[in-house]
């Protein structure tokens, strides 16, 4: 009997994912599939269930040893943790690779090795890819027979480090000045005169930088999840290594940041209405213009941690801002060029405020 689960994705839009379940002599077979529309999802349960139910298709689905491919489908549908966007779509990518048809039990080191190999990325993303597919070696094994052996997985990823291959992230220090912080404000308040419906970057800009946030949590945070007489929010998944998914947490906020949410209208339940892949391409396409090279948003965040620290701020205070949870995760931050607060009198946050 097959069912269908409508599932609503973050930009709103609803998903429906099909899943076609038979059982046969003490085994389960099943497998799901994702559609935009429900009349596509319930013709592909009639259309499988007509398959399956031929005469030996089931019996030959048991013996069979299951392509790694079923493991990471099996992993995304059963896994009771939500799994983040970057993993979902780093595992849908996998599958696109000939490994992903390889028979579990088959699978080598050395085949994990050229599959990385085969990537065309920088090591620090290769070596996302070996986490996420490493994830999967973890349980296939005890959780459904799967025949993938973690051991092989192991070995793949202590070579893959050893050559090259995978490398964690290069931590950056890149932080923005003062005269180009000027310069991106400036080309987005004469933006938005020109046009009213941009999104007000100046202000988003302002409020990254004093409130530490990353753009997804800025675009989350509703005038519910803001207290102004604590002055704290509630920050809604806040970023976390394997805690991603439900870690609301309630962080404070510097006076500046106060401003610049008093600054914005209430016309909708976020304080910012707008997508992090519209502030991202804003914010890219500004440096292009300006000819400011090799500085990203979460720079932002970078600069007012480090802003923190140099007013003064002790650790444990600066992370009921940031909302870190440890000094080894916190320390990255504590660049310290000077002491005291360059943005006394920084006529930015004036501009920000004061234009829409």
């Amino acid at each position: 009997m097959g069912t269908i689960t409508e599932r609503k994705r973050k930009d709103g839009s609803a998903a429906y994912m099909a899943r076609v379940r038979v059982m046969r002599d003490g085994f389960a077979y099943h497998e799901t599939e994702t559609f935009d529309r429900r009349p596509t999802a319930t013709s592909w349960i009639k259309k499988r269930e007509r398959e399956l139910a031929k005469p030996g298709v089931i019996d030959e689905y048991k013996a069979a040893d299951p392509p790694l491919a079923k493991a990471i489908d099996r992993y995304t549908e059963e896994s009771l943790r939500e799994i983040g966007r970057t993993k979902a779509q780093v595992l849908r990518a996998i599958k696109n690779y000939p490994i992903a048809d390889m028979p579990c039990s088959t699978i080598k080191s050395k085949d994990i090795i050229e599959f990385l190999q085969s990537l065309t990325s920088q090591p620090q993303t290769v070596g996302n890819y070996a986490s996420h597919l490493a994830a999967i070696f973890a349980i296939a094994r005890p959780m459904w027979d799967y025949g993938l052996n973690d051991r092989e997985m192991r070995d793949a990823i202590v070579v893959a480090r050893r050559m090259g291959i995978i490398s964690r992230s290069v931590q950056r220090d890149r932080r923005p000045t003062l005269e180009e912080l000027d310069k991106l404000l400036a080309h987005f308040v004469d933006r938005r005169k020109k046009v009213p419906q941009a999104v007000p970057m100046h202000k988003v800009i302002v409020f990254a930088l004093f409130s530490t946030r990353r753009q997804a949590e800025i675009t989350q945070i509703t005038w519910d999840d803001f207290e102004k007489q604590h002055k704290r929010v509630l920050v809604r998944d806040m970023k976390h290594p394997g805690e991603k998914i439900g870690n609301d947490t309630w962080v404070d906020l510097p006076d500046e940041a106060i401003q610049v949410i008093e600054s914005m209208p209430k016309t909708k339940p976020e304080i910012f209405p707008y997508s992090p892949d519209a502030i991202t391409a804003n914010f890219t396409r500004a440096c292009k213009l300006l000819g400011i090279e090799d500085l990203r948003f979460h720079d932002l965040r970078h600069e007012g941690i480090s802003r923190l620290f140099e007013m003064g701020w002790n650790i444990p205070k600066v992370a009921t801002v940031s909302g870190h949870r440890s000094w080894v995760s916190l320390k990255r931050y504590t660049h310290i060029r000077e002491a005291g607060d360059k943005y006394v009198d920084w006529r930015g946050l004036q501009l920000a405020i004061s234009n829409r």
